[in-house]
């Protein structure tokens, strides 16, 4: 087993998974937020006109059969929020056509990834939906399309703790 470059633990003790707060927090003032925002651990509506939903986007680890994720929010226009919402608890939910979206979470390790544009896909009742951002080539793009590896994943726990 190969070691971290940074705390020397094995490669394959590290979390695997990253999540982020609420993305109200991005445009709502801390002593506001109750009266504007209405949010749960899936779905947050600001206001009443904007809307954003959780999901994973996942980074195949190309030297393990792991699969890192990034739990992110995802901004969707008011019918597409209408929409998933409809459907939520609707089986065959998954075979809807995906949903585009910005990117509404900003993740460190990267250059900014507010407002990269993305796939929203519904996932089986009970399972967040995958997020896939547009082919760019922006860093977190390529990492999506291309995988990264476990030192890659260690590089990133250590930048999110140091946080």
């Amino acid at each position: 087993m190969s070691k971290c470059k940074v705390c020397n633990c094995d490669l394959a003790e590290v979390p695997m998974c990253f999540g982020s707060g609420s993305p109200a927090a991005l445009i709502v003032p801390p002593e506001e937020f109750d009266e504007r925002v209405a949010e749960n651990a899936d779905q947050c509506i600001v206001d009443g006109e904007h809307y954003f939903v959780r999901g994973h986007i996942e980074l195949p680890v190309t030297d393990s059969e792991e699969v890192f994720i990034w739990s992110v929010w995802a901004s969707l226009s008011e019918a597409s929020f209408a929409h998933m919402s409809e459907n939520w608890e609707s089986e065959g939910r998954e075979n809807c056509e995906p949903y585009f979206g910005w990117l509404s979470t900003s993740l460190p390790c990267y250059p900014d990834t507010l407002h990269l544009k993305t796939s929203v896909q519904s996932q089986a009742v009970g399972q967040v939906p995958l997020i896939s951002l547009e082919p760019t080539e922006h860093p977190l793009s390529l990492e999506q399309q291309s995988g990264i590896t476990m030192e890659r994943v260690h590089e990133i726990v250590h930048q999110v703790m140091a946080h």
